[in-house]
């Protein structure tokens, strides 16, 4: 009797030993599952706030991107008689034009088209400028930004925004402008306006206006005073 009784205790004591165990690795089981359910919240937290004020700039006006344009710092509009309506280039032939970045003249004969327009530009994927001073002579107004604009996270961010407000067949893109393609804009100058006016029947002018700042409500100003109709070709493509 005295061996069976010893028997049970020990069985008891393997017994709480067990259920002691199994407590043991349900609290880590648990602690791990809420470890991992605090790194998803986290997570999820992050990409809930990054996708929110994602679509919180996508739903700004374009007035509203940027500094306003009386905070932009921009020149007064520069007008120059206009010149190289249909004179073309061969396609790899480099002009060298006199204005940074030019609003008319010279250019390749071979014009942009289907997936090649875009409405924003990187350095990465941007055509020659001779083919974009083709889409000026079409009718588009082309967005410069240089180097320092790149550069800046929080500038590029609004200069995506406002290329987005004009899908292609607006007749508007931004490109980058480099050092390798010409001459840097006027000092303390960052963003720069181009469009080509005229036409058959009336005197053709570059256009251009340098800002500081990237200025939706500027941009949005100049293709307003500025538009396709009012271009050499504005049915070239």
């Amino acid at each position: 009797m005295a061996k069976s009784s010893k028997d049970r205790d020990r069985r008891a004591i393997v017994e709480e030993m067990r259920k002691k165990q199994q407590a043991q690795e349900r609290r880590r089981t648990l602690l791990a599952f809420l470890a991992a359910l605090a790194v998803a919240a986290v997570i999820i937290g992050f990409a809930l706030v990054q996708y929110l004020d994602a679509r919180q700039k996508e739903s700004r006006d374009l007035s509203d991107i940027g500094v306003a344009k009386s905070a932009a710092s921009c020149q007064p509009v520069k007008r120059e008689s206009a010149e190289g309506n249909q004179q073309h280039v061969a396609s790899g032939v480099k002009v060298d034009y006199d204005a940074a970045p030019p609003a008319y003249g010279e250019h390749d004969g071979n014009y942009l088209r289907g997936a090649e327009v875009k409405n924003f530009y990187t350095v990465d994927d941007r055509p020659p400028v001779e083919r974009l001073v083709h889409s000026l002579e079409h009718g588009y107004t082309i967005v410069w930004y240089d180097e320092s604009i790149a550069d800046d996270d929080a500038a590029m961010d609004d200069v995506r925004a406002i290329a987005s407000r004009y899908p292609v067949g607006d007749y508007v893109m931004v490109a980058p402008w480099t050092k390798e393609d010409g001459d840097a804009f006027p000092e303390e100058t960052h963003i720069a306006m181009t469009h080509w006016t005229g036409g058959e029947d009336k005197d053709q002018e570059g256009i251009w206006q340098y800002c500081g700042k990237v200025s939706g409500e500027s941009v949005q100003t100049f293709v307003e005073d500025f538009p396709k109709s009012n271009s050499p070709e504005p049915n070239g493509g």
